[in-house]
Formats: C-alpha cells, sequence, structure tokens
C-alpha cells in the first residue's frame, strides 16, 4: 500500500509540474506574439521600431514585461529539475530521463542535471525490455551527459566516476577510464570505491602491477574486514593471472 501511495503522490506530482508548465508555456506564447504586435504599433507602419526614440519607448514601455518572462522560465525549468531529481531517488527513471531533459532545455549548463540524466539514461539502458538499439541508445545519452557534466565542472566528482563505471564495466574501454579516474582520486585521495574500479580498468588492461599497486593502496588505508578482504581477494587473482 505503501508503494501505491508513493506511486500515486508522484503522479499526481508530475501531472501537477506538466500542467504549471504548459500554462507557463501557453502564457509565454500568447505574451510573446501580444508583446510583439504592441511593440510593432508604435511604428505608424506597424513595423518594429525604427528611430532611436521609438526603441527607447519600447524599452521603458516592456522592460518589465521582458523580466516577467525571464522569471516564469526560470521557475518551469527548476520545477522539472526538481521533479527529475525526486524521480531518480524513488528509482523511476523513465520518468527521471524525460523530466531531466525537459529540465537541460531550460538549463543546459547546469551540470546536476546532466549528471542526473546519465543516472537515469545509464541505468534504463540495462531494462532487459529494450533492445540492443535501445539499450546503445540510452547508453550514449548517458555517457553524452556525463560528458557534458565533467565539461562544465571538470572537478564535478559524481559525473568523474559515473562516466568511469559506465567505460569500465558496460562499455568495455577501460583505457578511456584512466584519466576520469585519476582525476576522481586526485580530488577524493581515499575514495576506496574509485580505486576498485581504477585497478578493474588496470587489470582489464593487462597492466598487472598497477592492479596489485591499487589493492595494497586500499589494503592500506580500509578498516572494514569486508572491503579488506575483497581486496585481497582481488589482488590474489590478479597474481594468479599475472604469473600463470
Amino acid at each position: 500500500m505503501a508503494k501505491k501511495g508513493i506511486a500515486g503522490s508522484v503522479i499526481v506530482l508530475i501531472i501537477l509540474i506538466a500542467g504549471f508548465a504548459g500554462i507557463f508555456g501557453y502564457k509565454k506564447i500568447a505574451a510573446r506574439h501580444s508583446l510583439a504586435a504592441q511593440i510593432a504599433a508604435l511604428s505608424p507602419r506597424g513595423a518594429p521600431p525604427q528611430t532611436i526614440e521609438d526603441l527607447r519607448k519600447a524599452i521603458a514601455l516592456y522592460e518589465t514585461k521582458i523580466e516577467e518572462h525571464l522569471k516564469d522560465s526560470e521557475q518551469t525549468g527548476i520545477y522539472w529539475k526538481i521533479l527529475g531529481s525526486r524521480l531518480v531517488d524513488k528509482k523511476l527513471y523513465g520518468e527521471a530521463l524525460e523530466a531531466l531533459e525537459r529540465a537541460a532545455h531550460y538549463y543546459p549548463e547546469d551540470e546536476t542535471v546532466q549528471y542526473l540524466i546519465g543516472i537515469s539514461a545509464g541505468t534504463l539502458a540495462k531494462s532487459e525490455y529494450f533492445s540492443p538499439a535501445e539499450q546503445e541508445n540510452h547508453f550514449r545519452i548517458a555517457e553524452q551527459a556525463y560528458l557534458r557534466a565533467i565539461d562544465i565542472d571538470g572537478r564535478y566528482g559524481k559525473a568523474l566516476y559515473g562516466l568511469s563505471v559506465l567505460y569500465v564495466f558496460e562499455f568495455n574501454r577501460p583505457a578511456e577510464a584512466l584519466p576520469y579516474l585519476e582525476r576522481f582520486l586526485d580530488i577524493n585521495v581515499q575514495d576506496t570505491d574509485a580505486m576498485f574500479v581504477l585497478a578493474a580498468a588496470r587489470y582489464m588492461m593487462e597492466d598487472y602491477q598497477g592492479a596489485v599497486d591499487l589493492y595494497d593502496r586500499i589494503l592500506g588505508i580500509a578498516k572494514n574486514a569486508e572491503l579488506r578482504a575483497q581486496a585481497e581477494n582481488n589482488k590474489q587473482q590478479v597474481m594468479n593471472a599475472w604469473y600463470r
């Protein structure tokens, strides 16, 4: 019953936000048409203002309305971003991707929106209900979103890590993950999760010494017994492959 209640609340939230966005969109289009017509009316021939004096009048008259348009667009983008983030939290990745792509239309320079698109698309790509072509397309969307987030903020750790996992475990392209993992670990020097991913990448590339060094690094800082056991086991597997 709780899950149904959550799902119902999310659906209502989607409908409300979509409705708000639709209303904003309709009002903005109608207002722009009206705005253009009123500005044109300042000219005796019904064309856009031509003289400096007419342009000054148009700017003074409609400056406030232009600011209102900007605020409407900003608020709509925020609604879609909040909705997308909450849908990701609920693991409703299909709906999340749609909402976040709408948010990106308003905020193309928001690295968090791009990262969440990467998470949503990358998770959807693993769905057994998608064809190989659909899975490939979703992985491509995830890759591009992570890259865009990193392009916006080169030190954005979540995107660096997400892209690296994609390259190592989904694309089987470990060499491409190396610069992103190394940059991540330069910033987060004791992140053992990233060390495990980098060690896996080194192992896949048959850089056994590099992989062993990383497992030793993990063993040097990890306190958790389960984590240490995993590192020891992985190190032994690398050693077996190295000396066989």
